[in-house]
């Protein structure tokens, strides 16, 4: 097994980040660890090679000073290159607006774009990275599951991601191509989750490092045959990631022997939340977000679930009621990988809205059948048996179900405006009962599985407003400030 680390010929300490998913706070304290790991690395001189890079997903969503703002903390903080994944490509049509701030390296190798998209002048597969006299090759990867994840749009004309399998042969090929040219230091920023990171590494030759995302994983330390595996030639191979949201970051600190083969390695997670937000990046960002409207007050909110996609959900029930009300509906259901964040108490601000609700998924009316909202839930409680809570489960108004921890939905019953309560028969529901239901247009097109969903002909209006509207509309004409409660809507079992 791998010793801590001492000594060696090659030492190096990368600072790795991956799924920030727009959240422009915690990207400002991000700033704040990024300049302390510089001061730390610049006492050592030119002992250690010092890299900074990103495995994807800072940007998130469709909104221009959201996705502008990741690319701006990732400049401030000199990225070295950052993969390419889903949440970078949310924003389809308008992506030359993002794309022209960029000062880093984008990298993907399993894709291939039509010229005429501007992402086609800004990714590359890889890079050679040289510090202190010392190569460093740096590959990238796009999720093979991308078309899965992003809306309907111009990039699902434009643009291929090779399939499992390719990939891994695309990853092996520049490997040797780098290889080639003289590199023995070969890191992978991977945005494909942690179960294809393991098998990539046991499954490639001539990889040191993965730097992980997209699943998730908060991986700590150094452990063999979890983050510590061997690759075809019987090497080492470190696997790491960061969470998500920003709450976290790494420092791997790493020997090199002459060979280019890790010898000894020290894998460090810390908490962005022990940093200060940088005041001179947040009166960027502030300035970015120039018109921050106060919409209302939170009076009390209970903390964030821990593993959202899968929890009862105050902050999602509220946003749910607040599309129902806003727009006078028999239900609304937003999905619960829709929120990225929580209210807190005290005033709500754009800031916070962009926070917690950064798709600007457009609303539609569909009349649903009965039927369709039931297969809908049954598909999304299946997220029970997913390792990463995918899809997410649905956060209703105008529904109260329970499911099981085994992905089974048990029960259900719709909730008229008065509160009474009308049982459906989950296990026969009616197809000639309807409901004007309001939905975003992801899921509204069947993404994520949610085939029974796509029904253009019920399809009764399209809002041209996402769900932070109906939030800023509802506590713009609340009174009071808002508590928010779990009143049992959903009941896991």
């Amino acid at each position: 097994m791998i010793q801590p680390i001492n000594s060696g010929s090659v030492n190096t300490s990368i600072f790795y980040i991956n799924d920030f998913h727009g959240k422009s706070i915690n990207m400002e304290r991000a700033y704040s660890a990024a300049k302390s790991f510089d001061i730390a690395n610049s006492e050592n001189g030119n002992n250690t090679d010092a890299l900074k890079l990103s495995s994807g997903d800072i940007m998130l969503g469709e909104d221009i000073k959201i996705n502008k703002a990741a690319v701006l903390f990732q400049n401030f903080i000199n990225i070295n290159a950052s993969a390419v994944g889903n949440h970078e490509h949310d924003i389809q049509a308008d992506a030359d607006k993002v794309l022209q701030y960029v000062k880093f390296n984008l990298l993907s190798n399993n894709v291939k774009i039509n010229p005429r998209n501007p992402w086609s002048k800004v990714v590359k597969s890889s890079i050679i990275e040289e510090v202190n006299g010392h190569k460093y090759g740096i590959i990238g990867t796009t999720p093979v599951d991308l078309f899965s994840r992003v809306k309907q749009g111009v990039l699902r004309r434009d643009m291929t991601v090779d399939s499992p399998q390719e990939t891994l042969k695309d990853i092996q090929t520049e490997i040797d191509d780098l290889k080639s040219q003289g590199v023995n230091k070969i890191i992978l920023l991977s945005h494909l989750g942690k179960t294809a990171d393991k098998i990539i590494a046991v499954n490639t030759s001539g990889l040191d490092v993965i730097l992980g995302g997209h699943s998730h994983d908060l991986i700590f330390d150094i452990k063999e045959g979890e983050n510590l595996l061997y690759n075809k030639d019987g090497e080492p191979v470190i696997i790491t990631q960061a969470g998500k949201d920003g709450k976290n970051f790494g420092i791997l600190n790493l020997e090199f022997d002459k060979n280019g083969i890790v010898k000894k390695v020290q894998n460090n997670v810390g908490y962005t939340k022990d940093f200060h937000r940088n005041m001179a990046v947040k009166y960027i960002f502030d300035k970015l977000f120039v018109n921050n409207k106060v919409f209302g007050t939170i009076k009390s909110a209970p903390p964030e679930p821990e593993k959202y996609l899968v929890a009862r959900n105050p902050h999602g029930y509220f946003v749910a009621d607040c599309m129902r009300n806003d727009l006078d509906a028999d239900i609304a259901l937003i999905q619960s990988a829709n929120m990225r964040g929580y209210f807190e108490e005290g005033k709500v601000d754009e800031r916070m809205l962009n926070d917690i609700l950064p798709f600007k998924n457009e609303l539609y009316r569909v009349n649903y059948s009965e039927k369709d909202i039931v297969d809908a839930l049954k598909h999304s409680v299946t997220s029970f048996n997913d390792p990463a809570g995918k899809p997410g489960i649905f956060y209703p108004s105008g529904i109260k179900y329970t499911a099981s921890k085994t992905g089974i939905l048990l029960s259900a019953s719709f909730v008229d405006k008065n509160g009474k309560e009308i049982p459906i028969n989950v296990n026969a529901p009616r197809t000639d009962k309807f409901y004007s239901t309001i939905i975003n247009d992801y899921c509204y097109q069947g993404n994520d599985g949610f085939k029974t969903l796509n029904r253009p002909q019920l399809l009764e209006r399209k809002y041209g407003i996402d769900a932070s509207v109906c939030v800023q509309n509802e506590l713009l004409k609340s009174k009071t400030p808002v508590e928010l409660i779990d009143d049992g809507r959903i009941s896991i079992v």
